[in-house]
């Protein structure tokens, strides 16, 4: 299977499973990856998903096999049918997408992996823009998400060079939210999943809704937006649970809805 999936206290992981060829996508993965999404966003037991790599890498890209094969699916076909609906599909879930990054993350795969929620990453994990080693343009979400998380210079610097970024370096210019020593990256990276799956998730999709709108939106209609979706999140159990759990001076449980 291309994808490996299990659920644990609300926490869905979906694991790359390509480890031979460093969990590049080929057509069945990034198919099976959009159905395993599509599911996850109905299931009302998921509350926060960690897209991950097995083995070495998190995912070194598009399987440049496949991309080249005469018999094999066109460029184009591989943008429009294989990436676009994952970032999509990352971008509209109203759930928590927290990529773990646990080895190089390169092409589409660095790209993925920026279109989470929170990226989390090993120390020795690298993020790289290869896209202009083979005369290529960046691709799934690439000219979107990065200049807005560092800034238009330094994204067309990474994306024209390709050069290599650690997760150390790529903490500190802000394009993930952490980076964490190797030994101690899986206990991290699920200590913080399970923290998030606890929380209101209803109110954090609407929070991920909100930052989403934020891209095109100018104040007057993003403030009319909060005023809508405040007004949602006031009327799910959870907001219910917290404020009486705040009065009586407990910790809330929150149920997700």
């Amino acid at each position: 299977m291309s994808i490996l999936k299990s659920v644990e206290s609300g926490v869905l992981t979906l694991k790359l499973n390509r480890p031979s060829v460093f969990n590049s996508f080929n057509r069945e993965m990034a198919l099976a990856l959009q159905e395993e999404l599509k599911s996850a966003s109905q299931n009302d037991e998921v509350r926060a998903i960690i897209i991950i790599g097995e083995g070495k890498a998190f995912c070194a890209g598009q399987d440049l096999a496949e991309a080249t094969d005469p018999n094999g699916p066109a460029l184009q076909t591989i943008v429009k049918d294989h990436y676009n609906p994952i970032i999509e599909l990352i971008r509209k879930i109203e759930k928590p997408i927290i990529a773990g990054v646990n080895g190089v993350a390169a092409g589409a795969g660095a790209n993925i992996a920026l279109a989470c929620d929170i990226t989390i990453a090993k120390e020795s994990a690298s993020f790289i823009q290869a896209f202009s080693k083979i005369g290529l343009i960046p691709d799934s979400g690439g000219t979107f998400f990065l200049p807005r998380i560092i800034g238009s210079q330094k994204a067309l610097a990474l994306m024209m060079t390709g050069d290599k970024v650690s997760a150390s370096d790529a903490e500190k210019m802000n394009m993930i939210y952490k980076a964490v020593v190797d030994e101690d990256f899986e206990n991290e990276l699920y200590k913080f999943a399970n923290q998030i799956a606890k929380m209101p998730t209803r109110g954090l999709g609407l929070t991920k809704k909100a930052i989403n709108a934020s891209f095109s939106n100018d104040l007057t209609s993003q403030l009319a937006l909060e005023e809508v979706l405040q007004t949602e999140a006031g009327q799910t159990y959870d907001f219910k649970e917290g404020v009486n759990a705040f009065l009586e001076k407990r910790a809330p449980e929150f149920k997700g809805n």
